[in-house]
């Protein structure tokens, strides 16, 4: 798998514990059935203590912190703009106790791309409005076994395969992704070219549609 590369025409990198990428999923999955496309799922793993610090709460207080007052800042106005746009999608958006370990969860996007790429929108309505509803532990593999499950995915041999052959295939991936220019989510990648946030959706669109016309400006879609 290369990380600019696909068969099909638009490559999209997820992570199940970022809001912005929640946020995305519901224009994204609008886009691939307005132009009737195969989109090639593909998971970013995070590693937000690196570039953010790390912080835990318990009962709504903050018990572990390594961060700056600066890091704060960035981290509450993050969660206050991606909750504002996932209201406005029906979706509620609450904060995370933690940082969650969520490679089991995107190595469930390559499960559900080798076993049924037409299943890839059940999975993510499955998984993600939960997730931030604070309501699954996706560090949990029974968990995200169960979420495949309601998606309508056979999950033998899901276990395994995150374990072994899918976390392999997920960690080559993640070693790609900076050398290539990528570093967060929702990125998209068409002809190899790299467009980060969903803002860039209506030039993704134009592009994919023959890019008649002038080229639209960039916009944060519901």
């Amino acid at each position: 798998m290369h990380a600019l590369k696909s068969d099909d025409p638009l490559i999209v990198y997820l992570d199940i514990k970022s809001p912005y990428a929640f946020i995305a999923m519901e224009p994204t999955l609008k886009l691939q059935a307005e132009l009737g496309i195969d989109i090639d799922w593909r998971p970013l793993t995070l590693d937000i203590p690196s570039y953010l610090g790390s912080a835990q709460k318990q009962g709504g207080q903050v018990v572990q912190a390594d961060r700056t007052p600066a890091q704060w800042t960035r981290i509450k106005y993050a969660y206050m703009n991606a909750r504002r746009f996932a209201e406005r999608q029906g979706y509620m958006l609450k904060g995370t106790e933690k940082i969650w370990e969520s490679s089991i969860a995107n190595i469930g996007i390559l499960w559900v791309m080798e076993q049924d790429r037409k299943r890839m929108s059940d999975y993510l309505r499955a998984i993600f409005p939960p997730f931030w509803r604070r309501e699954l532990d996706i560090e949990d593999v029974t968990v995200v076994e169960e979420c495949l499950r309601e998606a309508g995915l056979d999950i033998k041999g899901f276990r395994d395969y995150q374990a072994t052959e899918g976390r392999q295939k997920h960690d080559d991936l993640q070693q790609q992704l900076h050398p290539a220019g990528i570093y967060g989510v929702p990125t998209y990648v068409v002809d190899e070219e790299i467009f980060f946030g969903r803002e860039h959706l209506p030039y993704i669109r134009w592009h994919l549609s023959g890019r008649t016309g002038a080229a639209p400006d960039i916009a944060c879609e519901i």
